[in-house]
């Protein structure tokens, strides 16, 4: 009798596996806004980040993902596009993706096209942040993409709390100002966003659907309630070890963009300061995440869901004495990334060291939920990689990522080479394993002379394949040739640059 009722047991949850199987994957995708790598799963000594730690051990973390350009923007239209900055020609922060390729099918948009519900939740497109909160608006997003939208209406800056700017040279809406928030986690931006998010799960919880949360913080202001500031000692904040003379060696194009002493004045003392109040950002916005993986558990969606998390690009929070974005430095490339898949447990909790891109989600996706890509997508789908994070079966191995200044970087797993408008503003090369800090530029050095040329050839192979022309994008600028600036209708107005 004992040996049948285990019988029928094992036939039940084979009939029930198969039954989920056959069901479309749900997709939940979270996007973080200028957050690094400052989590606690990806060895952070300070940031505690645990419910995204929790999620890791549920899926796979990327160790080596980069992305395309960085800053907001550019770095949001290639990973909806799947296409790399030349290719669709947002290069900033000015215009949209469908104003630049009005035909383009995004990646939530192939999802919406074979009938899933689809909804954004906060920043997806890029958003003038803090302005776009505070007004509620999202003047860059693409109806196309989405069934239906929330917009975030909170108040920023503006909350009631202890307001510090931690950056008293920068005093517009950028600075490095820090809110000690009144009120609890619903009172400000990504507690209404996580609450939307679990609104939107539980009135389709009956359907396939794609959701995109997008979540604000830690971009500036950097506002949280007081309960997450009460997580971080102030005194206890540890600052990057940066050498004096370390930019004296970077081209000097690029050498005071964002430097601290120039842009910033952030002194030791404020650097905690401004630490404590981003850590603080990141564990609130990590909490908010709980809150809707709880909800899916609670739901009983999480067997049949794949959950995503990412940044739109790295930060610098001190590093070669410069802050934000911009630039092509490790910190503000690489970006935090974890894919959850369900069925795929074998795998859980475990991390993949290969380079991969961001543009490598959309195909990913689209192969887990069976759906047919669209040819001209420039990324590779990762499945080898969430099946063996250690797969021989993965071929990529240069990260490209382009920025102001005409700036292109091609990673490599032990070299990084940049280029400065076509290397007539000058040329950087970091040797990776003898000097992971990216401190010393080769770059004039004559005994690598050979490695510079080769990695030169590499870069310049790989921006044809990712859609340069001289025509297109001639030296001296970064903007397509007689290209008009676009507003989200593609007609003729400049937007702005907040974000």
């Amino acid at each position: 009798m004992m040996r049948r009722s285990v019988l029928l047991i094992a036939a039940f949850l084979t009939l029930a596996s198969a039954a989920v199987a056959e069901k479309p994957p749900n997709v939940l995708f979270f996007m973080a806004d200028d957050l690094n790598t400052a989590l606690s799963g990806f060895g952070h000594p300070q940031c505690k980040t645990p419910e995204l730690d929790k999620l890791a051990e549920r899926g796979v973390r990327f160790e080596k993902m980069y992305c395309q350009y960085p800053v907001c923007g550019a770095s949001r239209a290639s990973l909806m596009s799947g296409l790399y900055p030349y290719t669709n020609q947002t290069l900033g922060n000015a215009g949209t993706l469908r104003g630049n390729m009005p035909d383009v099918v995004t990646m939530s948009q192939i999802f919406r096209n074979s009938g899933y519900r689809v909804g954004r939740v906060g920043k997806i497109y890029h958003m003038g942040i803090p302005r776009e909160v505070i007004e509620g608006t999202a003047e860059r997003d693409d109806p196309h993409s989405w069934d239906e939208v929330v917009n975030i209406k909170a108040p920023e800056q503006n909350a009631a709390g202890k307001k510090t700017n931690w950056s008293p040279k920068r005093t517009s809406s950028q600075s490095f100002t820090g809110v000690v928030a009144k009120g609890d986690d619903m009172v400000h931006a990504d507690g209404m966003a996580a609450n939307h998010a679990i609104d939107f799960l539980k009135r389709n919880k009956d359907k396939p659907f794609f959701l995109a949360c997008g979540f604000v913080r830690p971009h500036v202001p950097l506002v949280a309630p007081a309960s997450y500031f009460d997580l971080y000692d102030r005194d206890a904040m540890v600052a990057p070890v940066v050498r004096e003379d370390d930019l004296d060696d970077v081209p000097e194009s690029i050498r005071n963009y964002n430097r601290n002493s120039t842009a910033f004045g952030v002194t030791p003392e404020r650097h905690k300061g401004l630490l404590q109040a981003y850590y603080a950002s990141v564990s609130y916005m990590d909490a908010q995440v709980g809150r809707v993986l709880d909800a899916l558990e609670e739901l009983g969606l999480a067997d049949n869901t794949i959950v995503v998390f990412s940044s739109d690009h790295g930060y610098l929070l001190g590093e070669h004495h410069k802050f934000q974005k911009q630039h092509l430095f490790e910190e503000s490339t690489r970006v935090p990334f974890i894919v959850s898949v369900p069925w795929l447990k074998n795998q859980h909790g475990k991390a993949t060291r290969h380079i991969t891109e961001l543009i490598d989600l959309y195909p990913t996706l689209a192969e887990l939920a069976g759906l047919q890509a669209p040819q001209t997508l420039q990324g590779q789908s990762m499945l080898p990689l969430l099946k063996d994070p250690a797969s021989n079966d993965w071929k990529k191995d240069t990260a490209f990522t382009i920025s102001r200044s005409n700036g292109e970087s091609i990673r490599t797993h032990d070299w990084r080479f940049i280029q400065w408008n076509s290397g007539l503003d000058g040329m950087e090369l970091y040797d990776l394993k003898k000097d992971p800090g990216e401190f010393t530029n080769l770059a004039e050095d004559p005994n690598y002379a050979a490695q510079l040329n080769k990695l030169k050839a590499q870069l310049e192979a790989k921006r044809r394949e990712a859609g340069y022309t001289a025509e297109k994008f001639p030296p001296g600028r970064n903007k397509p040739r007689n290209r008009k600036k676009r507003n989200e209708s593609g007609n003729g107005i400049q937007s702005k640059k907040s974000g």
